[in-house]
């Protein structure tokens, strides 16, 4: 079973996706740059706390100590939300006040500049500020470090974030609903289409009416107008040719039903031939007539159901022109075909180009000269080209063109055709996109029917 999808899902989540990118992206990058400013913050609070340091450091004797009182070193550690811890070392005389453990930032002895790095104490992470006392009296470089927990660093940065993230994700869920709305406001006409074309009968097949669409769906409904008018002239014409045949068939079975009502009425075995004759005549006008009717819906254009396959137009000519040659003797024709002594293959159908050929020798020997000549001829070059002519009058150019169309018959021609042979050559002949054309003969009588395939089959 095929998944339906909702046009109105794929709109919002192809425009909400973008802005909920857009919001990750820019909580990432608000982060680091959040990081970076708090950092820098507390760094020069962290340097200001090892700068008050500095001047506890004294000298007496040539020696370098360090003078913390008890209450200074209690205000200095005072922090209700992060450890503070310390180190002041120096360089001969080894530790002076402060924490053993804390870590010292740099290698190199001689650095005038703070140094900030982070690292860890008692399993929790820290940031360190290590510097160098700046008094060139000092009989030995003295170095400070001050290390704190990063509680209020992380405090800091959530409230940031939060007062960034929040107002943007309340306006993306703002957004989200604004469009979810949109689209269902923008989608009601084509729903409005959708009820107009539910309630339609199957019988209606007017235009869709174009007052409230949108430019953006105006083609879907051309096309489907389109295809409603191309459906609707489908239907006015099957019914025209139900019509015209249901009155051409009307015919024969008339006059089987009257012949054999005159059949009924006589006695003698004798006197019913007639009528028996007349009955065998009309049955075979309307099995020819049916024949032809189912040729000509064979003939019709179905999309995806017919194939064409690479054919032998010369063998098939051949093949057909073999079987009319007992049916011309015996109607008094001489039927030739014209070989061209070499293959000539096209994309075909065989069964409807065999048919084309049938209605083509039928209506030559119909409407020809008895005693005179049928010829069939194909030629190869430069393209396939089939043509069969005959003897006899000549179609008038007014009516050539109509001579295709169904049950057409020119006012007082001779024979008992219904009009459909060369209306079933025009259709076959469409359906392997080939010209066909009438003619007359080089003798100035009679009439050639040609019909030109574009491309031979390679």
């Amino acid at each position: 079973m095929t998944r339906t999808r909702s046009l109105k899902s794929a709109i919002v989540i192809r425009l909400i996706i973008p802005a909920l990118m857009f919001i990750i992206i820019e909580t990432v990058m608000s982060y680091f740059v959040t990081l970076h400013y708090v950092d820098e913050a507390y760094d020069r609070w962290l340097l200001d706390s090892a700068r008050s340091l500095v001047q506890e450091v004294k000298v007496a004797d040539g020696q370098v100590y360090a003078d913390l009182s008890s209450s200074a070193l209690e205000i200095f550690k005072w922090d209700a939300q992060d450890q503070t811890y310390f180190k002041m070392i120096a360089e001969k005389s080894g530790l002076l006040a402060g924490d053993t453990f804390v870590p010292e930032s740099f290698a190199t002895k001689d650095l005038m500049l703070p140094i900030f790095s982070n690292n860890i104490i008692h399993g929790q992470p820290v940031r360190v500020v290590s510097m160098q006392v700046p008094d060139m009296n000092m009989p030995e470089n003295v170095y400070i470090h001050v290390a704190e927990t990063l509680n209020k660093r992380h405090d800091m940065m959530i409230d940031i974030l939060l007062a960034d993230l929040v107002p943007q994700l309340l306006l993306t869920l703002m957004i989200g609903l604004y469009l979810f709305k949109g689209v269902h406001w923008g989608l009601a006409p084509l729903h409005k289409l959708a009820d107009e074309i539910a309630r339609r009968s199957p019988r209606d097949l007017s235009p869709i009416s174009e007052t409230y669409i949108f430019t953006e769906v105006r083609t879907l409904t051309d096309t489907i107008n389109q295809l409603l008018e191309s459906l609707s002239l489908a239907i006015v014409s099957q019914q025209r040719f139900i019509s015209n045949a249901a009155h051409q068939l009307r015919t024969p079975l008339a006059g089987l039903k009257l012949q054999a009502e005159r059949a009924q009425r006589e006695t003698n075995v004798q006197a019913m031939q007639p009528a028996l004759r007349q009955i065998q005549t009309s049955a075979d006008r309307a099995s020819h007539m049916v024949t032809q009717l189912l040729a000509l819906a064979r003939s019709e254009p179905v999309e995806g159901n017919r194939t064409l396959e690479p054919i032998d137009l010369r063998a098939l000519v051949r093949e057909v022109c073999i079987e009319w040659v007992p049916k011309a003797l015996k109607k008094q024709f001489d039927l030739s075909f014209d070989d061209p002594e070499q293959p000539v293959w096209i994309q075909g159908d065989a069964i409807l180009l065999a048919e084309l050929l049938n209605n083509l020798i039928d209506n030559a020997l119909a409407y020809g000269e008895h005693g005179e000549e049928v010829n069939v001829k194909l030629l190869a070059e430069p393209c396939a080209c089939l043509s069969v002519e005959n003897a006899g009058q000549c179609i008038p150019s007014e009516e050539q063109e109509r001579i295709f169309e169904r049950f057409y018959r020119i006012q007082g021609s001779a024979g008992e055709g219904c009009g459909l042979g060369l209306a079933i050559v025009k259709e076959i002949a469409d359906l392997h996109q080939a010209q066909v054309s009438l003619s007359s003969r080089a003798s100035g009588d009679g009439v050639v029917v040609t019909v030109m395939f574009n491309a031979a089959y390679k």
